[in-house]
């Protein structure tokens, strides 16, 4: 029996995996009712109800049993963030009808911490299990690339952790002079590509070449379903790398979306229902601190304790978003200058909630109105846009979601003064990173490294 015979097929693999976390839940549920003699109503009948059916539907929209040859780290990661979600709805819910009290705390915590580290430890196993039986030659994909351009080299970097992949290397047609370098091995040409796929030498052919060179993909995709492969067209890196492209469908008809934003439909639905929930639990918890801040705001220096400020909000329509004064003077007009270190408008009270972001907490508020979002891209002042604008290319497509409280480019260090042209490019990249693989999984990661490392930061000022 050869390799390629005893491969796992993908959505058998996919439903053993979903049924083994169904199992485990209610497994989970019921051991631990018997093992802490909790009496089974049907309040915790309604809870196992709620939760399985909430794990099934995030599980569903975030594609968790849906992307093939994935690394351990990051399958587990979207468990994890998955379960966080499902067990804040669950909580909003309770506190919303007010029976929080009715379930024991003991069981609620336990069974909250032990099922998903069973369902990592599932995880592990099953990994470690592929390792060994690739180490046999089992489950193994052999894949290789057409195009030795770092579009491929960047697939490889992705797929090099995932347990069935088997990278054999690159088939390119040009002299080795003219090839990008990197770590790929090179096989030869597209003439010895179709000898090893006839012959069963390879499962999966990733063409990497660029959009350009149409009639080659479609020459080499007709020569290639003479094969048992399986073939995919990697678009071109361009199209992904500069704008946030996506797979669509117009009338039936496959298409390549490239301006458009990620946040429509049911996604919108989603990010806007994450808002509303999330934010009034914050708003609930901040309250006595904003109060303070107000007092603190006030006694600090003459001028009111909020301001508001014109910003491009979503497609670039202006909004007005909130904030704790934290300057001598409330700048919103032609001549906005950013902070600097040292500058003699911030006031001792100001400084300190800059620092820690404090002064942002109002716009909880323009959250709840629906003129921000909690994470998204920071907004700027107008006339900052107006000026990045002609100097970043892409820049105004950080428009095409709601402006955040916090984002990708903060938690990852690029938040306070941007003074030269080339910070701002970051934090544009960082944005457009963040439209390009947005989910609730990762509005969940950067709220949490947010709340870790994002209130004390030493470019604020």
């Amino acid at each position: 029996m050869t390799p390629r015979d005893t491969r796992v097929d993908a959505s058998t693999a996919a439903l053993q995996l979903r049924l083994v976390d169904l199992l485990l839940l209610l497994g989970g549920f019921v051991a631990l009712t018997r093992l802490l003699g909790q009496d089974v109503s049907r309040y915790y009948l309604l809870l196992l109800t709620l939760t399985l059916l909430l794990f099934e539907l995030f599980a569903q929209v975030s594609a968790l049993y849906r992307n093939r040859w994935r690394a351990l780290r990051a399958e587990i990661s979207h468990l994890l963030l998955l379960w966080a979600a499902v067990s804040m709805a669950l909580l909003a819910m309770a506190f919303a009808f007010k029976v929080s009290a009715i379930y024991s705390r003991r069981f609620l915590g336990a069974w909250g911490v032990l099922t998903p580290i069973a369902m990592s430890l599932w995880r592990v196993a099953l990994h470690a299990h592929m390792r060994r039986a690739n180490r046999h030659g089992m489950h193994v994909r052999r894949q290789v690339f057409v195009g030795a351009g770092t579009n491929a080299l960047r697939l490889a970097e992705r797929l090099a952790d995932a347990p069935e992949s088997r990278i054999v290397g690159v088939y390119d047609d040009r002299a080795a002079g003219r090839l990008v370098p990197g770590a790929l091995a090179l096989l030869g040409g597209t003439a010895a590509l179709l000898d090893d796929a006839r012959a069963g030498r390879i499962d999966d052919v990733f063409i990497t070449l660029p959009l350009h060179a149409q009639k080659r993909i479609i020459d080499l995709v007709n020569e290639l379903a003479d094969t048992t492969a399986s073939v995919y067209i990697v678009p071109d890196a361009f199209v992904f790398d500069m704008m946030q492209a996506t797979w669509s469908s117009i009338a039936g008809y496959p298409i390549i979306s490239i301006n458009d934003s990620p946040l429509f439909g049911v996604d919108g639905s989603f990010k806007r229902l994450e808002d509303l929930v999330l934010g009034s639990l914050i708003l609930a918890l901040i309250s006595p601190l904003m109060l303070l801040i107000a007092i603190g705001v006030k006694w600090s220096s003459p001028g009111p304790v909020l301001f508001r400020q014109r910003r491009y909000g979503l497609n670039g329509h202006i909004v007005e978003v909130w904030k704790f004064r934290s300057m001598t003077v409330v700048e919103d007009g032609d001549r906005v200058e950013q902070a600097t270190r040292g500058d003699a408008r911030v006031t001792r009270f100001g400084a300190f909630l800059r620092a820690h972001s404090l002064d942002e907490l109002p716009q909880f508020f323009n959250v709840l109105q629906g003129r921000m979002s909690i994470v998204g891209p920071r907004p700027h002042a107008v006339l900052h846009n107006e000026q990045y604008r002609r100097l970043i290319h892409g820049y105004m497509l950080r428009h095409k979601v709601k402006p955040g409280i916090t984002g990708w480019a903060q938690i990852n260090g690029w938040r306070g003064e941007t003074d030269t042209v080339e910070k701002m490019r970051k934090r544009v990249e960082c944005d457009l990173y963040y439209m390009r693989n947005w989910s609730i999984w990762l509005d969940l990661r950067i709220i949490a490294l947010t709340v870790l490392k994002g209130f004390n930061d030493r470019n604020a000022y």
